[in-house]
Formats: structure tokens, sequence, C-alpha cells
């Protein structure tokens, strides 16, 4: 097994707070190595993002596993690419150190000390606990290197200007994994349940707080123009899911005869196990329920209460 330099103090070797100190080399666990698997194939999915995509195939497999490229969301009014996570020296993260890659997850800064534009959730993944976030760079560093450089594509220079860091995450421990509830809530924040289904306030370039998890937001690229889904137990939503139909639609993909649009990345997620699936579940019932209709066997009309067009948008 390849030998990793491991840095004293998880929480200043990763999360950006100080020079690392290095202790003595040693072999990465298998166990963590699997973890950062486990995060990086399924939950965290950040290969979906990082890696060319094929959407012709039901469940979107990637390709070139973390080889990077052009994030394909045609909404945005601009091109951004993602950069190649693979350790090749030169194109990827073979010269980045666990700081670095730390960091950017985390506190969403870049090697050369840029705010990375939002669509790279690290609001979400401040939540990851320090062993978590180890696990997942062990994982990226085991990668098969891919010497590939996406094509250059930044975020417009007024726009960059207007990004700000969060404050800085100095340590996450781990978290409470007592209840299913607890444990499906620090899930579903890795797995930025909440990116994707809470509605974006354009004019401040945040999720809408009072929407949250109430869907429609839209998402246009290769796979389609689809909605994402009210998940909150509002009549609107999803009251009628049970824990055995959650379970199948992230397995298979299908909500009973209704497919899901593969932009919902079941084809990862269902790798999850049955306790991690049974937890975020969990978790969704405790949301605050929020009246919203979204439906995407319906044509697309104007929305007052999100400001986007989906199905039934007409009728809220």
């Amino acid at each position: 097994m390849r030998k990793f330099i491991v840095y004293a103090g998880v929480a200043a070797a990763l999360a950006g707070c100080g020079t690392p100190q290095r202790s003595s080399e040693q072999e990465m666990t298998k166990a963590r190595l699997e973890r950062g698997r486990y995060l990086v194939e399924s939950l965290v999915d950040c290969l979906a993002c990082h890696s060319d995509v094929d959407w012709k195939t039901r469940g979107a497999p990637v390709v070139r596993a973390g080889s990077g490229g052009i994030f394909p969301e045609e909404s945005l009014p601009f091109k951004i690419a993602t950069h190649n996570l693979t350790p090749d020296e030169e194109a990827g993260l073979g010269k980045w150190t666990d700081e670095e890659i730390g960091r950017a997850i985390r506190n969403g800064i870049g090697r050369d000390g840029r705010v990375l534009f939002p669509i790279m959730p690290y609001m979400y993944y401040r939540s990851m606990s320090d062993e978590d976030l180890a696990s997942v760079i062990a994982y990226l560093r085991s990668l098969p290197p891919v010497r590939n450089t996406p094509p250059e594509a930044r975020v417009p220079e007024p726009v960059q200007k207007m990004l700000q860091a969060p404050p800085p995450v100095t340590s996450v421990p781990a978290p409470d994994l007592s209840t299913p509830e607890k444990r499906g809530e620090y899930l579903a924040a890795l797995g930025t349940c909440g990116d994707c289904h809470t509605p974006i306030d354009l004019k401040a370039m945040r999720p809408r707080a009072d929407l949250a998890f109430g869907g429609g937001f839209v998402l246009k690229g290769p796979w389609g123009t689809v909605a994402s889904s009210n998940l909150t137990p509002d009549p609107s939503g999803i009251p009628y899911y049970d824990e055995a139909l959650f379970l199948t639609a992230m397995r298979t993909g299908h909500v009973k005869a209704r497919a899901l649009n593969s932009i919902m990345p079941w084809g990862r997620y269902r790798n999850l196990t049955d306790e991690d699936l049974k937890a975020i579940f969990a978790w969704l019932k405790t949301l605050k329920p929020v009246q919203h209709r979204v439906d995407n066997e319906e044509p697309p009309t104007p929305c007052k209460l999100c400001g986007n067009a989906h199905g039934l948008g007409a009728q809220n």
C-alpha cells in the first residue's frame, strides 16, 4: 500500500489553521482509505462534478474519475472549470498539501488564495469531521493520476471580487450519531441535499431559508431541464414516502413507476448502506413542512413563490 505523510494534529493539518508539523511516516490505514472511498464515490459525490460524466447512460456513471472538466450546468451565465482531483503532479493535486486540500473542501479557499465559487458546496462540507476529511483526502491521493488540465474557465473578475469566504473552520469533532435523526442530519449535510432542494434568492445569492428543502431549484444541462422535488413532509412534498419506498428510490432511481432524473445522484447514493439511508430518511421526516408544489411531469409555469418556472408553479 502506498505510504503517506501523516501530519501531527488532524485539526491543524486539515483545517488550514497554521503550518502543519510533520510526524513519522506511516501507512494509511485500510479503514481510513475505505471510509474515504465510501464518501467520495457515494455520499459526498466529489467525482460527479470533478469527472467526465456519461449522461446518456442512466445513473450517470463517471468517466476518468477525478480528472476535472467544465461544470455542465447551463443556467450559469459563465463557464466554470472543476479541478483535477487526481494526484497528478502537474495537472492535479500532486503538489497540494493535505492542509491546502482541506482548506479548499471546508473553507472554500483555493491553493492560490482565491475564494471558490459556491457551486463548490464548502458551506455544507464545513460540518465534515476531521476524521472524515482526512479519509476523503487519503482516498483522493489513492486515485490513479490522470494528466488532464481542464480548460481555463474562471469566475469573471467582477463576480470573483464579490465572493467572501466564510469564517474558517478550525476543527470539527466526530458527529453525534446517537440517534438515526442525528446521524441522518450529518449525512444529509455531507450529501448537500439542501444545495439542490432549496431555491436560491437571486438578489441575495443565497438559499431561501423560508423554502428550505422545498424544491423548485431548476437545473439545466445534458440531463435535460428538471426542478428539484419538495423533500418536506408537507402534503405538497413527500409525505407518502415510507422507509421502504425511500430505499427503493435511492437504490433503483424509481419512485414506483416514475423514473428519477440522473441529475439526482441515485446512481451513487445506491451504494450507501441501509443504515445510512434509513438515517437520512428519519431526518427528512423531521423537516419543517414547506407548502410548495413542484412536479416535473407537468409543463413549467412561473412560480411566484420561488421565482422559477417549474411544473405546477402557477398553483403556488
